[in-house]
Protein backbone atom coordinates (compact mmCIF):
# COMPACT_ATOMS: atom_id res chain seq x y z
CA UNK A 1 0.00 0.00 0.00
CA UNK A 2 1.54 3.38 -1.17
CA UNK A 3 0.43 6.37 0.99
CA UNK A 4 1.74 9.66 1.79
CA UNK A 5 3.18 8.07 5.29
CA UNK A 6 5.34 6.15 2.85
CA UNK A 7 7.50 9.44 2.50
CA UNK A 8 7.42 11.23 5.99
CA UNK A 9 10.96 11.21 7.51
CA UNK A 10 11.07 13.15 10.59
CA UNK A 11 8.10 15.48 12.53
CA UNK A 12 9.36 17.45 15.39
CA UNK A 13 6.87 18.64 17.93
CA UNK A 14 8.03 20.21 21.46
CA UNK A 15 7.42 18.03 24.27
CA UNK A 16 5.26 19.63 26.32
CA UNK A 17 4.95 20.06 30.53
CA UNK A 18 2.25 18.91 31.90
CA UNK A 19 0.09 15.80 31.65
CA UNK A 20 -2.74 17.44 30.29
CA UNK A 21 -0.88 19.19 27.50
CA UNK A 22 1.22 16.16 26.97
CA UNK A 23 -1.87 13.41 26.69
CA UNK A 24 -3.45 16.23 24.33
CA UNK A 25 -0.17 16.35 22.30
CA UNK A 26 -0.48 12.32 21.94
CA UNK A 27 -3.97 12.91 20.40
CA UNK A 28 -2.34 15.05 18.04
CA UNK A 29 0.38 12.23 17.00
CA UNK A 30 -2.54 9.83 16.41
CA UNK A 31 -4.42 11.84 13.99
CA UNK A 32 -1.72 12.73 12.18
CA UNK A 33 0.87 9.80 12.17
CA UNK A 34 -1.07 7.00 13.09
CA UNK A 35 -1.98 4.57 10.74
CA UNK A 36 -5.20 2.22 11.35
CA UNK A 37 -2.41 -0.55 9.66
CA UNK A 38 0.44 0.21 11.92
CA UNK A 39 1.25 -3.02 14.04
CA UNK A 40 4.64 -2.45 15.44
CA UNK A 41 4.63 1.29 17.45
CA UNK A 42 8.20 1.97 19.26
CA UNK A 43 8.85 5.01 21.97
CA UNK A 44 12.23 5.75 23.20
CA UNK A 45 12.90 8.62 25.72
CA UNK A 46 14.58 8.79 29.35
CA UNK A 47 12.21 7.43 32.34
CA UNK A 48 9.92 9.97 33.53
CA UNK A 49 9.58 12.06 30.31
CA UNK A 50 5.72 11.48 29.47
CA UNK A 51 6.36 8.79 26.74
CA UNK A 52 3.20 7.09 29.08
CA UNK A 53 1.34 10.29 28.97
CA UNK A 54 1.85 10.27 25.55
CA UNK A 55 0.89 6.08 24.42
CA UNK A 56 -2.44 7.38 26.81
CA UNK A 57 -3.09 10.43 24.73
CA UNK A 58 -2.29 8.29 21.34
CA UNK A 59 -4.61 5.15 22.16
CA UNK A 60 -7.29 6.26 24.69
CA UNK A 61 -8.23 3.12 27.28
CA UNK A 62 -5.21 1.26 26.33
CA UNK A 63 -4.52 -1.63 29.67
CA UNK A 64 -0.88 -0.10 30.58
CA UNK A 65 1.37 -2.71 32.09
CA UNK A 66 3.51 0.03 33.84
CA UNK A 67 2.18 3.61 34.47
CA UNK A 68 4.16 6.59 35.60
CA UNK A 69 2.75 6.00 39.29
CA UNK A 70 4.05 2.79 39.35
CA UNK A 71 1.05 0.56 39.02
CA UNK A 72 1.77 -2.66 36.72
CA UNK A 73 -0.45 -5.56 35.75
CA UNK A 74 0.48 -9.03 36.10
CA UNK A 75 0.60 -11.40 34.62
CA UNK A 76 2.03 -9.51 31.74
CA UNK A 77 -0.98 -10.00 29.21
CA UNK A 78 1.74 -10.06 25.68
CA UNK A 79 2.58 -13.37 27.47
CA UNK A 80 -0.06 -15.27 26.58
CA UNK A 81 -1.78 -13.78 23.67
CA UNK A 82 -3.28 -15.87 21.45
CA UNK A 83 -4.44 -17.76 24.31
CA UNK A 84 -7.61 -15.63 24.67
CA UNK A 85 -8.71 -16.70 21.16
CA UNK A 86 -11.35 -14.52 19.75
CA UNK A 87 -11.54 -12.43 22.85
CA UNK A 88 -7.94 -11.66 23.13
CA UNK A 89 -6.92 -8.02 23.80
CA UNK A 90 -6.47 -6.39 19.95
CA UNK A 91 -3.50 -3.81 21.30
CA UNK A 92 -0.98 -4.42 23.82
CA UNK A 93 1.34 -2.07 25.31
CA UNK A 94 4.80 -3.00 27.14
CA UNK A 95 7.65 -1.04 28.78
CA UNK A 96 10.63 -3.44 28.34
CA UNK A 97 13.00 -1.41 30.50
CA UNK A 98 10.58 -2.70 33.55
CA UNK A 99 9.78 -5.73 32.10
CA UNK A 100 13.36 -6.26 31.78
CA UNK A 101 13.37 -7.13 35.67
CA UNK A 102 11.13 -10.02 34.95
CA UNK A 103 11.52 -11.43 32.32
CA UNK A 104 14.52 -11.93 30.07
CA UNK A 105 14.18 -9.76 26.70
CA UNK A 106 14.26 -12.94 24.45
CA UNK A 107 11.17 -14.28 25.66
CA UNK A 108 9.75 -10.44 25.72
CA UNK A 109 10.87 -10.09 21.79
CA UNK A 110 9.15 -13.58 20.98
CA UNK A 111 6.11 -12.49 22.33
CA UNK A 112 6.04 -9.19 20.09
CA UNK A 113 6.69 -11.58 17.27
CA UNK A 114 3.66 -13.82 18.49
CA UNK A 115 1.33 -10.95 18.58
CA UNK A 116 2.23 -9.54 15.53
CA UNK A 117 2.05 -12.39 13.76
CA UNK A 118 -1.63 -12.90 15.07
CA UNK A 119 -2.55 -9.34 13.43
CA UNK A 120 -1.59 -7.59 17.23
CA UNK A 121 -1.04 -4.20 17.45
CA UNK A 122 1.80 -3.47 20.17
CA UNK A 123 3.13 -0.81 22.07
CA UNK A 124 6.73 -0.61 22.80
CA UNK A 125 8.21 1.64 25.64
CA UNK A 126 12.39 1.47 25.39
CA UNK A 127 11.93 0.10 22.16
CA UNK A 128 15.50 0.42 21.67
CA UNK A 129 15.80 -2.17 23.72
CA UNK A 130 14.21 -4.31 22.14
CA UNK A 131 15.13 -4.19 18.75
CA UNK A 132 18.10 -6.15 18.84
CA UNK A 133 16.53 -9.15 19.43
CA UNK A 134 14.04 -8.79 16.67
CA UNK A 135 14.81 -8.68 13.21
CA UNK A 136 12.80 -5.78 11.97
CA UNK A 137 11.79 -2.61 13.06
CA UNK A 138 9.31 -0.35 13.97
CA UNK A 139 6.36 1.43 11.71
CA UNK A 140 6.08 4.22 14.10
CA UNK A 141 8.69 5.68 15.72
CA UNK A 142 8.68 7.98 18.33
CA UNK A 143 11.32 9.73 20.92
CA UNK A 144 10.63 12.00 23.53
CA UNK A 145 13.09 14.66 24.68
CA UNK A 146 13.15 18.21 24.69
CA UNK A 147 11.05 17.77 21.50
CA UNK A 148 9.06 14.75 20.29
CA UNK A 149 10.48 13.35 17.17
CA UNK A 150 7.96 10.82 15.09
CA UNK A 151 9.48 9.35 12.38
CA UNK A 152 8.05 6.01 10.27
CA UNK A 153 11.55 3.92 9.35
CA UNK A 154 12.30 1.56 6.35
CA UNK A 155 14.49 -0.48 5.26
CA UNK A 156 17.22 2.45 5.13
CA UNK A 157 16.77 3.54 8.93
CA UNK A 158 16.20 5.41 11.26
CA UNK A 159 17.07 3.24 14.08
CA UNK A 160 15.71 3.40 17.56
CA UNK A 161 19.49 4.17 18.59
CA UNK A 162 19.62 7.45 16.18
CA UNK A 163 16.40 9.13 17.68
CA UNK A 164 17.62 7.86 21.07
CA UNK A 165 20.98 10.23 20.16
CA UNK A 166 18.77 13.23 19.62
CA UNK A 167 16.49 13.12 22.60
CA UNK A 168 18.41 11.83 25.54
CA UNK A 169 20.99 15.21 24.58
CA UNK A 170 18.18 17.48 24.70
CA UNK A 171 16.26 16.01 27.70
CA UNK A 172 18.46 17.84 29.96
CA UNK A 173 16.98 21.28 28.56
CA UNK A 174 13.28 20.20 29.41
CA UNK A 175 14.30 19.58 32.84
CA UNK A 176 16.33 22.74 33.44
CA UNK A 177 13.39 24.97 31.83
CA UNK A 178 10.57 23.42 33.60
CA UNK A 179 12.19 23.95 36.99
CA UNK A 180 13.01 27.43 35.72
CA UNK A 181 9.15 27.76 34.96
CA UNK A 182 7.99 26.79 38.15
CA UNK A 183 10.40 29.20 40.01
CA UNK A 184 9.36 32.32 37.84
CA UNK A 185 6.08 31.58 38.72
CA UNK A 186 6.92 31.63 42.22
CA UNK A 187 7.76 34.95 42.14
CA UNK A 188 5.08 36.08 39.34
CA UNK A 189 2.12 35.10 41.13
CA UNK A 190 3.68 37.67 43.69
CA UNK A 191 3.42 40.71 41.28
CA UNK A 192 0.85 39.98 39.35
CA UNK A 193 -3.00 38.10 39.28
CA UNK A 194 -3.80 38.09 35.64
CA UNK A 195 -4.41 34.09 34.05
CA UNK A 196 -2.08 32.79 31.77
CA UNK A 197 -1.06 30.14 29.91
CA UNK A 198 1.80 27.66 29.62
CA UNK A 199 3.60 27.56 25.97
CA UNK A 200 6.97 26.69 24.55
CA UNK A 201 10.42 27.43 22.71
CA UNK A 202 13.51 25.78 22.14
CA UNK A 203 15.48 25.37 25.60
CA UNK A 204 13.15 27.74 27.09
CA UNK A 205 9.73 28.36 28.81
CA UNK A 206 7.33 30.97 27.34
CA UNK A 207 4.27 32.32 29.42
CA UNK A 208 1.25 33.96 27.69
CA UNK A 209 -1.13 36.64 28.65
CA UNK A 210 -4.02 37.77 27.00
CA UNK A 211 -3.43 41.28 29.10
CA UNK A 212 0.42 42.72 28.69
CA UNK A 213 0.84 42.19 32.77
CA UNK A 214 2.98 44.63 34.52
CA UNK A 215 5.91 43.11 35.72
CA UNK A 216 8.93 43.53 37.40
CA UNK A 217 10.78 40.90 34.85
CA UNK A 218 14.20 42.27 36.55
CA UNK A 219 12.71 41.07 39.99
CA UNK A 220 11.55 37.41 38.44
CA UNK A 221 15.14 36.81 36.62
CA UNK A 222 16.62 37.93 40.13
CA UNK A 223 14.80 35.75 42.48
CA UNK A 224 15.51 32.38 40.23
CA UNK A 225 19.03 33.45 39.64
CA UNK A 226 18.90 33.48 43.84
CA UNK A 227 17.73 30.21 43.99
CA UNK A 228 19.56 28.81 41.32
CA UNK A 229 22.45 29.69 43.59
CA UNK A 230 20.84 28.33 46.55
CA UNK A 231 20.77 24.62 45.19
CA UNK A 232 17.39 23.84 46.38
CA UNK A 233 16.48 20.58 45.78
CA UNK A 234 13.63 19.74 44.04
CA UNK A 235 11.59 16.72 44.44
CA UNK A 236 7.83 15.09 43.26
CA UNK A 237 5.05 15.65 45.96
CA UNK A 238 2.18 14.49 44.62
CA UNK A 239 0.24 14.45 41.19
CA UNK A 240 -0.02 18.22 41.04
CA UNK A 241 2.65 19.66 43.29
CA UNK A 242 6.51 19.41 43.21
CA UNK A 243 8.53 20.89 46.79
CA UNK A 244 11.43 23.62 45.94
CA UNK A 245 13.52 23.41 49.32
CA UNK A 246 10.74 23.78 52.13
CA UNK A 247 8.09 25.41 49.34
CA UNK A 248 5.13 23.59 48.23
CA UNK A 249 4.48 24.37 44.59
CA UNK A 250 1.44 23.45 42.04
CA UNK A 251 2.95 22.08 39.11
CA UNK A 252 0.71 19.59 36.24
CA UNK A 253 4.12 17.56 35.58
CA UNK A 254 5.81 17.06 38.68
CA UNK A 255 8.02 14.71 37.54
CA UNK A 256 9.95 16.64 34.83
CA UNK A 257 12.37 18.63 36.95
CA UNK A 258 15.92 18.63 37.37
CA UNK A 259 17.09 17.00 41.11
CA UNK A 260 17.85 20.58 42.74
CA UNK A 261 17.79 24.09 41.26
CA UNK A 262 21.47 24.19 41.11
CA UNK A 263 21.60 22.13 38.17
CA UNK A 264 20.07 25.19 35.96
CA UNK A 265 22.33 25.88 33.26
CA UNK A 266 22.49 29.85 31.34
CA UNK A 267 19.28 30.84 32.77
CA UNK A 268 17.95 34.32 31.58
CA UNK A 269 14.32 36.19 30.77
CA UNK A 270 13.89 38.58 27.70
CA UNK A 271 14.07 42.20 28.87
CA UNK A 272 10.83 42.57 28.04
CA UNK A 273 7.38 41.04 27.19
CA UNK A 274 7.06 40.18 23.69
CA UNK A 275 4.26 40.44 21.48
CA UNK A 276 2.47 38.04 19.37
CA UNK A 277 0.61 39.23 16.66
CA UNK A 278 -0.65 36.10 15.88
CA UNK A 279 -2.11 34.77 18.75
CA UNK A 280 -2.51 38.35 19.82
CA UNK A 281 -0.76 37.21 23.13
CA UNK A 282 1.53 38.76 25.52
CA UNK A 283 4.58 36.72 26.39
CA UNK A 284 7.39 36.30 28.66
CA UNK A 285 10.13 34.24 27.38
CA UNK A 286 12.42 32.33 29.89
CA UNK A 287 15.60 30.22 28.69
CA UNK A 288 18.22 27.91 29.63
CA UNK A 289 21.12 26.51 28.59
CA UNK A 290 23.36 29.76 27.69
CA UNK A 291 21.06 30.78 25.00
CA UNK A 292 21.92 33.69 23.26
CA UNK A 293 20.26 34.42 19.88
CA UNK A 294 20.96 37.27 18.06
CA UNK A 295 17.49 37.61 16.51
CA UNK A 296 14.06 36.13 17.94
CA UNK A 297 14.02 34.02 14.72
CA UNK A 298 16.89 32.24 16.12
CA UNK A 299 14.97 30.56 18.79
CA UNK A 300 13.49 27.61 17.47
CA UNK A 301 16.03 26.25 14.96
CA UNK A 302 16.56 22.90 15.33
CA UNK A 303 19.55 20.58 13.92
CA UNK A 304 18.40 17.15 13.69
Amino acid sequence: MNTMNDRHLYSVYFAPRGVVRMTQMGQTIAARHLSPFDRLIGIVGEAGSGKSMLVKGMFPGLEMTNDDNGVNVRPLPILSVGEGGFFSPHTYHMDIRFESAFTQIGVLAEAVETALRLGKRVIVEHFDLLRPFISFNAELLIGVGEEIVVTRPTLFGPEPEDITQIVFHTIKYRKMAHTAEDLAECQLLQQCDLKYQHGDVRHGFLLEFDQRPDLDLKAIADYVRRKIDEDLPVSFHDENHIMIGDLLHRCTGPRMHVRSTGEIEGFSILPEIKYDPMSERYLLVGLVGDVNPKDLNDLNKIVL
